[in-house]
């Protein structure tokens, strides 16, 4: 095996941005994701979530099985990642209930299709979930971007993006789109809110 990759070390960029805006070009990436909707602190969310961690921890542990991946090599789970919509954008998006997701987790280069369908259904016998249905493996590369690291309460994310629009308008940039991206570093169940870090991105663009 290689040296392990930690996101932490290897990605940092990525990964621990600064608490102040910055502009950044983020590759390509393979990610295991699920859909869903409504309020995060529900149940169903909850289910999102555990669905994605068995899915990762599969692959993470393959080491382990008959059949381990080619190219295998070890790494640390990468952090869940959000892409946030409304689902009716005449409701303000104070409105949890309103919420539309899309969560992932990174995954290895060694990962392929075929390799995901075969984790898929190893878990879907061990650890029965319906986010598992609709989970999928895809490629996504966001392109130019401003993030940073925000620390606190999610519900005090709004004055973070506020930050971040006035930065790209102030450099030359602009944002295209109210979806937003969410890293989440710290684990909310264990963490005070005051302490939580979460890394904020949106697409940009150069201004004309």
């Amino acid at each position: 095996m290689n040296r392990k990759v930690d996101f932490k070390k290897d990605f940092k960029q990525l990964y621990l941005p600064k608490s102040s805006p910055e502009i950044i070009q983020v590759p390509n990436m393979n990610f295991i994701m699920v859909e869903g909707s409504g309020d995060p602190n529900g149940e169903e969310f909850s289910k999102a979530v555990e669905a994605l961690y068995s899915l990762s921890y599969a692959v993470r542990m393959s080491y382990k099985s008959k059949d381990v991946p080619e190219g295998y090599y070890e790494y640390t789970v990468f952090p869940m990642e959000g892409v946030w919509d409304l689902v009716d954008r005449t409701k303000p998006s104070t409105d949890k209930s309103n919420y539309k997701y899309t969560l992932m987790i990174r995954q290895p280069d060694f990962l392929t299709e075929q390799g995901f369908q075969r984790f898929l259904e190893q878990v879907k016998g061990k650890k029965p979930n319906p986010f598992l249905e609709t989970a999928r493996f895809e490629s996504m590369e966001e392109g130019l971007c401003c993030q940073m690291l925000h620390i606190g309460s999610y519900d005090g994310e709004p004055a973070s993006f506020a930050r971040m629009e006035a930065y790209c308008a102030e450099n030359g940039y602009s944002r295209t789109s109210k979806l937003h991206r969410e890293i989440y570093l710290s684990d909310p169940r264990k963490t005070k809110p005051e302490k939580l870090k979460t890394v904020l991105r949106f697409h940009a663009e150069k201004s004309r």
